[in-house]
């Protein structure tokens, strides 16, 4: 019981991750770069500004959830909750040593005036981006492989997953 709701929660934890940054991919990439560069650096300032707090913990409890599904697993479910945990620290290491300090930069542009080289650094932030809703949808799809295959498991007692 203990095994499927830590899985549960790792489901949960990482679909979320997932599903906030692939809606940020989807639609705030896109708007940012359609609106005049003033708009975008207020908003983008104060998007960071509230999502500080709920991307960390969101991006925490799906490695957590995932390494302590790991832990309490063997097997190849513990490879692929270890590989799903491993991906969603990725997510946050992206997003701390990439993202984070061009956030830094953004919110002084917001409040003098970015720099002549400011799309490329905009760019940049774009791929870092791109890159933690990668490892944040592959830590899913891992944890949702291993549900699929679990439930499978639990049909035919013969599967050793």
């Amino acid at each position: 019981m203990r095994i499927r709701l830590v899985q549960g929660l790792a489901l949960l934890s990482t679909g979320a991750l997932a599903g906030a940054f692939g809606y940020g991919a989807a639609n705030l990439v896109p708007t940012f770069n359609a609106v005049p560069l003033d708009m975008r650096l207020s908003f983008h300032t104060q998007l960071m500004q509230m999502n500080g707090i709920t991307m960390q913990g969101a991006m925490g409890m799906s490695a957590l959830s995932a390494l302590a599904l790991a832990v309490l697993t063997r097997g190849a479910t513990r490879w692929l909750a270890g590989g799903a945990g491993l991906l969603a620290v990725a997510s946050f290491l992206i997003t701390r040593l990439g993202n984070v300090p061009i956030n830094g930069r953004i919110k002084q542009w917001a409040a003098t005036s970015a720099p002549a080289d400011h799309a490329e650094i905009l760019a940049r932030w774009e791929a870092f981006n791109y890159a933690r809703t990668g490892a944040a949808f592959a830590a899913f799809a891992l944890l949702i492989l291993l549900a699929l295959h679990r439930s499978q498991a639990v049909q035919d007692p013969n599967d050793t997953l």
